[in-house]
């Protein structure tokens, strides 16, 4: 079954290593004609963040900008500056993470540019976001993670300030120019008009934050730190077992109560301090005490078989190398082959109709697609 379902649209993304291109990455998976405008001199940066791993460019590269066309042009020349706005005019979406302030230099910020184009759907991706004393202020993911408080509330109480292993600012906020630009396709279905769609790091750190920060703001509590637990249950995080570490969720009380059988302690649902949830938030160091010397005595596929058998939700911690070679992962089919290389990629994280949306292309060379564009030819690598 064809998973195209974006087939028809044409998109422009001006983007840089890792929002923007992961916008552009998601609607081609998705069937839409992305054609990735970069400079002339190098290309987007993301092509040399590493080692080369293939046609000279950095995995990371392939990874956000799979099955996309590549247009190289100078915008700051007469020639780049008509090309660009031929291929606007011809453009559905229009993707950038550009610096701030580099668009409206040029002309080709939001405004101007629907001015130009009504039907265009502008998204606009900044790091602290379209308005306040920040505005032109860039920024990168560590830096973002920092200023929003998402690093304060990694770790556990007595850790300096964590990031997140993910990249999941910049992730997330291609996500969401994603889910804009196809609300305002829908909108432009019904009107004609198309719009701006403006979203940034910060705005997405904010979300990940929303449940600390909701309780600060409505109930004066500091956010704790609770390493893989949770703020609301306990037993809730990850545990040390003979061999690895495993992580069991008691959610409510019915949980918990096989969680103790199978620990043969049915007593602790019966005593004061562990009988409710609220009495175990209370008295969570007492009832570790007892519960982690347990826990080492067998091995973790050991405890997983009972915790499995009797309903207690768990799950190893696994590695990557672990997990990406599970049984259910396989079947997932999230690593899938790109056409005509040797290597496989993560897919998107979502099936249509039953069937994954499919790589369509390995990333593009740098210009690959100037001629079939109608773009300025690159000039020869020793001339820039």
């Amino acid at each position: 079954m064809d998973t195209k379902i974006l087939e028809g649209i044409r998109v422009l993304e001006l983007g840089q290593v890792l929002a923007g291109p992961f916008a552009g990455a998601i609607l081609a998976d998705l069937g839409a004609d992305v054609v990735k405008l970069e400079r002339v001199e190098g290309g987007d940066d993301a092509r040399h963040m590493g080692p080369a791993f293939r046609h000279g460019d950095a995995l990371n590269f392939h990874v956000f900008n799979r099955g996309k066309r590549s247009v190289a042009i100078d915008l700051k020349s007469e020639e780049g500056m008509a090309a660009f706005e031929t291929l606007a005019a011809g453009a559905d979406i229009l993707i950038h993470n550009l610096r701030p302030g580099v668009t409206q230099s040029m002309g080709i910020d939001g405004a101007s540019l629907c001015a130009r184009h009504p039907r265009l759907i502008y998204c606009e991706i900044s790091a602290f976001g379209h308005t306040g004393p920040l505005r032109m202020q860039p920024g990168y993911e560590p830096l973002i993670q920092a200023f929003s408080g998402l690093s304060s509330i990694n770790g556990g109480p007595d850790d300096p300030p964590m990031r997140t292993g993910a990249s999941v600012c910049d992730q997330g906020t291609g996500m969401w120019a994603v889910i804009g630009a196809l609300a305002l396709l829908q909108r432009r279905h019904l009107t004609g008009r198309g719009g701006v769609v403006s979203t940034s790091l910060l705005e997405t750190a904010l979300v990940w934050t929303g449940q600390k920060a909701d309780a600060y703001v409505n109930e004066g509590r500091l956010p704790e730190r609770h390493r893989s637990g949770h703020p609301g249950f306990v037993p809730y995080e990850a545990f040390d077992t003979a061999d690895a570490p495993l992580l069991i969720c008691c959610g409510n009380d019915r949980l918990f109560a096989k969680f103790a059988h199978e620990l043969g302690r049915d007593d602790w649902t019966t005593d004061a301090r562990f009988a409710g949830n609220r009495q175990r938030l209370q008295h969570k160091a007492a009832l570790f005490d007892e519960i982690c010397p347990l826990l080492r005595a067998r091995t973790r596929a050991d405890w997983m078989a009972r915790f499995t058998a009797a309903g207690v939700p768990c799950a190893p911690v696994h590695t990557v190398p672990e997990a990406v070679a599970h049984p259910q992962v396989e079947a997932l089919g999230m690593l899938q082959a790109v056409p005509g290389e040797d290597f496989r990629l993560t897919a998107l994280p979502m099936s249509i109709d039953g069937v994954r949306p499919a790589h369509r292309a390995v990333a593009p060379r740098l210009g690959e697609h100037n001629a079939a564009l109608g773009a300025p030819p690159v000039p020869p690598s020793d001339s820039i």
